[in-house]
């Protein structure tokens, strides 16, 4: 390589490098181990891991409950391998588990039709956006406040070099709701969609039909998002939007640091055209058997990349999968309870401490607490991983944290948190 460069040495290749960045001494690795050596230091690191902590912490990624059967399928070799369902002759069983899932997301938002899935909620959310543009014909985009923070962060990220400026308008002091007013004032002609989030990032229910009745007014489109999906297995779907765009991430789907997770979009059947990603639909084969083919693929792989609706690579295939058979294993009976135990363990909790907001919350909700990061260390000496200081994104809330408990929230622990929050509050 230095011969092909015309150089003598490695040294003459790094000169560009001030020196004092450069590392002059041997790298301090320790030698190779034998596999079963490497096992052993692997199980010794693991058991420094923190273990048998309840954890408080929600904020878009949430603690239920995995069946088992779920990680039984997703780990078959049909569905763990699959590439892509270009070729619908050979890969019917893919496109019937995502024909299953478009089927199920409508049922639970309400609308009419829906993708074969997003990479999360954070990338739905712009991809609504942007949809909601092409649609109106329109530029302006506005966002509650109150939408997790880091969609609206992805949100700015899509919408800068597009040009497509993006406003935001405030929450209620008192309920922690969006703040209609606001919203009537901020709306225009230029608007293309208004985006809230309900529950929203304090977990509070939104009013979606005001919202949208505003929205329309104008004639812009409402775009709804969720970043908790247990809760549709209790509140009302949202039929006044025109677009639904949400996390999957509490269906079956392990926190994992942060992802992969499975995003979804969703539309009235109006506006399909204008879906990004892929979508399934049914056909009957040469024989007049039920088939299951790409009816729609709108992406720049498949189209002129000027009609393309994104150039959002594919779906989340196996995790949109474990979604399904979540949601085909409890089923509507199933979700129904499931949301409804997250609602009463949360309703205790918030009962003995004091709320931020008057709002009605599902399972997360802003709790008041003069010093949230000195109540998490102390949270901590008592094995108990906190709520969520919410300083770093609304520096009004200095003085409060956000709290969920999901139905693998123990009352023992919950007690214990109201002690310590309590006494936090009290000094």
């Amino acid at each position: 390589m230095l011969a092909a460069c015309g150089l003598q040495s490695a040294e003459e290749l790094f000169h560009q490098i001030p020196a004092s960045t450069r590392i002059d001494h041997a790298l301090k690795i320790a030698p190779g181990l034998s596999e079963y050596e490497i096992a052993d230091t692997f199980r010794d690191l693991a058991a420094k891991n923190a273990t048998g902590y309840a954890s408080f912490l929600g904020a878009g990624v949430y603690n239920h409950y995995r069946p088992i059967v779920v990680d039984t399928v997703v780990s078959r070799g049909e569905f763990l391998t699959s590439y892509t369902p270009y070729q619908s002759e050979i890969s019917q069983g893919t496109l019937v588990s995502i024909f299953e899932f478009q089927t199920m997301i409508c049922q639970l938002t309400g609308m009419d039709v829906a993708n074969a899935s997003m990479y999360d909620g954070s990338t739905a959310v712009p991809e609504a956006a942007m949809m909601a543009v092409r649609v109106t014909k329109r530029p302006r985009i506005l966002v509650a406040r109150s939408v997790h923070p880091e969609y609206r962060e992805v949100l700015r990220t899509y919408s800068k070099n597009q040009g497509l400026p993006v406003e935001e308008f405030g929450y209620d002091p008192q309920t922690g709701q969006v703040d209609l007013a606001d919203l009537e004032a901020k709306l225009n002609d230029e608007t293309a969609c208004v985006i809230i989030q309900s529950p929203n990032f304090f977990g509070i229910v939104e009013n979606s039909k005001a919202a949208a009745d505003l929205a329309h007014a104008r004639g812009a489109l409402l775009v709804f998002t969720f970043a908790e999906a247990v809760s549709l297995g209790l509140l009302e779907p949202p039929h006044d939007a025109d677009i639904v765009a949400g996390e999957l991430q509490s269906y079956a789907i392990s926190p994992s640091y942060g992802g992969p997770f499975a995003g979804i979009i969703a539309s009235k059947e109006k506006y399909i055209r204008q879906l990004p990603g892929r979508l399934v639909g049914e056909t009957k084969d040469s024989h007049g058997n039920r088939a299951f083919c790409l009816t729609l693929a709108t992406r720049e792989q498949h189209i002129r990349r000027e009609k393309a609706t994104s150039n959002i690579c594919t779906n989340q295939a196996l995790i949109a999968l474990m979604a399904a058979v979540f949601m085909e294993l409890y089923g509507k009976q199933g979700l129904r309870e499931l949301a409804t135990q997250n609602l009463a363990k949360t309703h205790y909790l918030a009962s003995n401490l004091k709320r931020r907001f008057t709002g009605p919350v599902f399972n997360e909700f802003v709790a008041s607490v003069p010093q949230p990061e000195e109540a998490n260390r102390r949270l901590l000496e008592r094995k108990i991983i906190g709520g969520l200081p919410l300083a770093k994104y609304y520096p009004e809330l200095g003085d409060a944290m956000l709290l969920c408990a999901t139905e693998m929230t123990k009352r023992a622990d919950m007690d214990t948190l109201t002690e310590v929050l309590n006494s936090e509050v009290n000094a």
